[in-house]
């Protein structure tokens, strides 16, 4: 193993807002593991990072990251479109590979990306930050415990604070990007079953200026899965309130709820009324979660052991946002393709 005091060497690629946050995380709170490396195509992003962490390489080139023998895992953060291509080149470099999400944007993409890593031998996780947070956590404890009984009503929401800049969003963001992870979600509080058939609507009720363009930012998805259970995935890109992630599991046996949009436990009674601080970014809601996954990536690569979140939860999650796309397409119900 190429490592210092026993620290796992692992290289980011893309330093845009999740890449830099990553590298931040690995160089200063992941105790397992150390930047050794990140790749950027624009100059001087990537040795900005390195000398803003006083830790490893700057490459314009990912190939040469990937030839870096220090490196032994990789973090992929380059724009969704690369993910798929880039999780292939990394296995077939012997490197094992964290992807954020979505790993893919086709399933013949994923399927490919998965083979790669498999045939390489190599580790692949995938980037669902809401299996490392606690309270997410504990609310998949207490449904394998059979806690809530068999599960029949499902519910995962986002909705971020703001967007103000329409470049971020493109056509379909808002089911490749944000609610992959509701999908994701609900595929994990409901095991052993499979969504088979999916009804989405959405528009642009926040900017409907977006429209147009393709751009929608508000969407409620109703899933039906192989075990009778139905569950709701909703997603808006405007909360004035803050960040707010939460999910639901309702059983015969009961119910478990997790998230909460409040900064802290604090709340302040004045003249004004009741108030709570809130979150508005989502590195600062999931930063812990963000810093055990790595942690847990570092694990995996240092062990030899499989992933909690594999390459095929990313296929799942995947197949059901596609399965949405192709229901605002045609307004009617779309099954999923397995």
């Amino acid at each position: 193993m190429s490592a210092v005091s026993g620290r796992v060497g692992l290289g980011v690629i893309g330093a845009g807002w999740m890449g830099a946050f990553h590298a931040e995380t690995l160089a200063q709170r992941v105790p397992g593991a150390r930047l050794a490396a990140v790749a950027d195509p624009v100059p001087g992003t990537a040795s900005a990072l390195v000398d803003r962490f006083g830790a490893g390489r700057a490459y314009l080139d990912a190939a040469d990251l990937l030839a870096d023998a220090d490196v032994l895992g990789v973090v992929i953060a380059a724009p969704s479109a690369l993910h798929a291509g880039l999780v292939e080149t990394a296995a077939a470099a012997g490197k094992a590979v964290f992807c954020e999400k979505p790993m893919a944007l086709t399933l013949a993409d994923a399927d490919r990306a998965i083979a790669a890593t498999e045939a390489a031998g190599v580790p692949l996780q995938v980037g669902f930050n809401r299996r490392f947070a606690a309270d997410f956590r504990r609310m998949h404890a207490v449904v394998m415990a059979g806690g809530v009984g068999t599960p029949q009503l499902l519910r995962s929401l986002t909705r971020d604070p703001e967007l103000a800049d329409p470049s971020r969003v493109k056509p379909w963001t808002i089911y490749l990007e944000t609610l992959i992870h509701d999908f994701d979600m609900l595929n994990w509080l409901n095991p052993g079953a499979c969504a088979v058939e999916v009804h989405a609507v959405a528009d642009a009720l926040v900017r409907p200026d977006w429209k147009e363009r393709g751009l929608l930012d508000t969407s409620i998805v109703l899933l039906r899965f192989d075990n009778g259970a139905m569950a709701t995935a909703e997603a808006s890109f405007q909360a004035v309130y803050g960040y707010d992630i939460r999910g639901e599991v309702f059983g015969a046996g009961g119910m478990v709820t997790a998230g909460d949009v409040r900064a802290t436990a604090m709340t302040a009674y004045g003249a004004d009324g009741v108030s709570a601080p809130t979150v508005r970014l989502n590195v600062e809601l999931f930063r812990d979660a963000y810093a055990a996954e790595l942690a847990h990536f570092a694990d995996c690569v240092r062990t030899g052991t499989a992933p909690e979140v594999t390459g095929a939860d990313a296929r799942a999650a995947l197949a059901v946002a596609l399965a949405a796309i192709e229901s605002v397409r045609t307004r009617a119900p779309a099954k999923v393709t397995q």
